[in-house]
């Protein structure tokens, strides 16, 4: 009868708990479609920013070519303003169970999400985009006449930036990860060899197929990883001496 009661109880847990992390995420969706709004409200001002760096002319073929652009500057807003908020709801929703220093610590996870993330964004649209769009223009060596469509010219951005911007936050994640014990800079200095190989095909996708320039993005990729490591790395002794004082603080009380 007890066993019942501490299965049920255990179910209850569990559906309480998941309700709550479902409602977090409704409230990370909210937000999301605020911020797409927002972005779609001032979708003049974004486009005109950046066709102002286009160094060429952009065209319509389709009344539905524009849209397209609104909605990709929509969520390119949307994922600026909602990936930290999404942070600060997971961390209110594991809050319970970490102690005072935990919680304060963890809590610089958030704003530090928000401001890598918005690096890799700025690392894509003025680096890499740059390198890669010199690359293909200067393919065509006035052979042809060069035309882009608005809509193809937005996609390109998004498909260079937004991945950045991801790629930015491997070092927070590793340190996360390391603290909850789940890697260690050992696990990852043995798995380096084939994350490079992952990092190198990554950079031959988002680059042309041009062995120089593919090498020049997959490098920051690289050292992304071995600064996850490195600040793995802190975290993982931080860990170590924290686990060390515990144990002898019980020993002691034995």
């Amino acid at each position: 009868m007890a066993k019942e009661e501490q299965s049920n109880q255990q179910e209850m847990d569990w559906t309480g708990h998941l309700g709550e992390l479902r409602r977090r995420f409704f409230w990370s969706f909210i937000v999301f479609a605020l911020s797409f709004g927002v972005g779609f409200y001032f979708r003049q001002e974004v486009y005109l920013y950046v066709a102002n760096d286009v160094p060429f002319q952009l065209s319509v073929l389709s009344p539905f070519d524009i849209i397209w652009v609104y909605v990709i500057i929509g969520t390119i807003v949307g994922l600026l303003v909602t990936i930290p908020f999404l942070a600060f709801q997971l961390w209110l929703f594991i809050k319970p169970g970490l102690t005072k220093h935990e919680a304060r610590v963890s809590l610089l996870y958030v704003p530090s999400i928000f401001i890598l993330f918005a690096l890799g964004l700025g690392f894509g649209y003025f680096i890499i985009k740059d390198l890669v769009l010199n690359f293909l223009l200067g393919l065509s060596d006035g052979i042809v006449n060069e035309m882009f469509t608005v809509n193809k010219y937005f996609r390109f951005i998004m498909q260079i930036t937004v991945p950045f911007a991801f790629f930015f936050e491997v070092p927070l994640v590793a340190m996360f990860l390391t603290s909850l014990g789940v890697i260690s800079p050992q696990f990852m200095k043995k798995t380096r060899k084939y994350a490079y190989l992952i990092l190198v095909i990554l950079g031959t996708m988002l680059s042309p197929p041009d062995f120089i320039l593919q090498l020049i993005v997959a490098a920051p990729l690289i050292v992304l990883y071995e600064l996850a490591i490195i600040m793995s790395g802190f975290v993982y002794k931080r860990r170590m001496k924290k686990l060390v004082a515990l144990q002898k603080s019980i020993e002691e009380d034995d």
